[in-house]
């Protein structure tokens, strides 16, 4: 089964798609984060939860023992257990997760908790599956960067987006210990990019439907490589995607 026709979706930054030339900003900044965090997942037994269209669990599993992906959506779910036969994927309610309780190595949960409503519930599922030592890794956009200044999320779609202390809090309030806090920062041609483009690259897309872009723009987008970000723990404020790595207590 396919997916929708990836034309008919609105370019929001949502359900990201490999392979298409106006989506691949955000597929390459999204796929930048899962290729950091793999050294963290070698040889283990990973649930992702929130796995959307699969790409990022069939890249853990090229390091982990094994990979099982959690969405809710059905459709996307058959896409990608049709796609990426190297990963297990099933339909679940990411509020109730159906796994038994210290199960898994690692739980990785990459752009999803900005979408749910009950974030301690959410911490919660993930934090109980996860065995004693076992980690959990979070992302999501940063809202300094994101959606600056007191409104709600631009993105409709975002019930809630984080800064770094209140994401750490949230964490921590779920019993386990944060080991390490990382920000997703663009390199220096995006850099550049969000110079040339007003100050943000990522707005410039946002402001009009691919179909209208720029000749240039859309060269730029589609030039796009995973490569063009990085991950460091300097200067949380300024970064796209924050990064928060954290273990179950032993």
């Amino acid at each position: 089964m396919k997916i929708n026709d990836p034309g008919a979706l609105a370019l929001t930054g949502e359900r990201t798609l490999p392979g298409i030339a106006s989506e691949n900003y955000w597929f390459r900044r999204h796929e930048a984060a899962y290729e950091a965090l793999l050294p963290h997942l070698r040889g283990h037994l990973v649930l992702e939860i929130g796995c959307g269209e699969g790409y990022g669990a069939a890249l853990i599993a090229t390091v982990a023992r094994r990979v099982i992906g959690l969405d809710y959506d059905e459709m996307t779910i058959e896409h990608a257990a049709a796609t990426y036969p190297q990963a297990t994927f099933l339909r679940a309610n990411l509020a109730a997760i159906p796994v038994r309780a210290l199960a898994f190595d690692a739980v990785a949960s990459l752009q999803v908790i900005e979408h749910v409503w009950d974030h301690e519930r959410f911490l919660s599922e993930c934090t109980r599956a996860l065995r004693p030592g076992g980690m959990l890794i979070v992302t999501t956009p940063n809202r300094l960067t994101l959606s600056p200044g007191p409104d709600a999320p631009a993105n409709p779609f975002h019930t809630h987006e984080f800064v770094a202390d209140e994401l750490v809090r949230s964490v921590e309030r779920c019993g386990v210990d944060v080991v390490d806090v990382l920000g997703l920062h663009a390199g220096g041609w995006l850099r550049a990019l969000d110079a040339a483009h007003g100050g943000s690259f990522a707005g410039a897309q946002l402001a009009a439907p691919p179909q209208e872009w720029s000749v240039g723009l859309a060269r730029e987008v589609a030039a796009v490589r995973t490569a063009d970000f990085r991950v460091s723990g300097e200067r949380l404020d300024t970064c796209l995607d924050l990064v928060v790595i954290a273990r179950r207590p032993q």
